[in-house]
């Protein structure tokens, strides 16, 4: 726990001294954002859909379909847009970055940087943070757009509920201060 609070320390100690290697971190989000694109939004097309399945099921029985869509919108943009994203990169991002540190840590590469002096922290762990700051936002607002979008495709043909109704429920519900919160939730 102090190792990593410290590792912490040490990067937020870098981004300010604004020491960043720019072909790393570019490398770096190549892996982070289009790599993690497609399994982002198929997993959040299909949240989408079971949570409508779920909410329109009792939404429909009371009489107020006309409120799926802006509590989708709601629930996946203050809370599961940014959890759902976060979960996938984690599994998917975070566990090729542990294996590729990992490995150079084996095979003395890390060992080799210092030799070089070179600052691991500055070299390996910064374009990686940077990296999952900058292409968090843009996976979680994909990820938002895609669960909305197979929430409509449910919508309109399971429940009959008519596109402009359930696109007009999103725009009442949804405001921009949920949107931006969502988005800062995700970095």
């Amino acid at each position: 726990m102090l190792a990593a609070a410290y590792l912490a320390g040490q990067v937020f100690f870098h981004v300010l001294k604004g020491k960043i290697h720019r072909r790393n971190t570019v490398e770096q989000m190549a892996i982070v954002g289009p790599e993690s694109l497609l399994i982002v939004l198929l997993t959040a097309s299909f949240v989408g859909m079971v949570f409508t399945i779920q909410v329109a099921r009792e939404l429909v029985s009371f009489g107020t379909a006309n409120m799926v869509g802006g509590m989708l919108a709601i629930t996946l943009t203050r809370e599961l847009g940014p959890v759902l994203t976060a979960v996938v990169v984690a599994g998917r991002v975070g566990s090729a970055f542990a294996a590729e540190i990992g490995t150079m840590k084996v095979t003395e590469q890390i060992d080799a940087l210092y030799m070089l002096k070179t600052d691991p922290v500055d070299y390996l762990v910064i374009p990686r943070v940077i990296a999952c700051a900058v292409m968090m936002p843009i996976l979680t607002l994909l990820c938002l757009i895609a669960a909305i979008l197979g929430g409509l495709m449910v919508a309109v043909n399971m429940y009959d509920i008519p596109q402009s109704i359930y696109i007009s429920s999103v725009h009442t519900f949804l405001t921009l201060w949920d949107l931006c919160s969502g988005l800062i939730k995700s970095m």
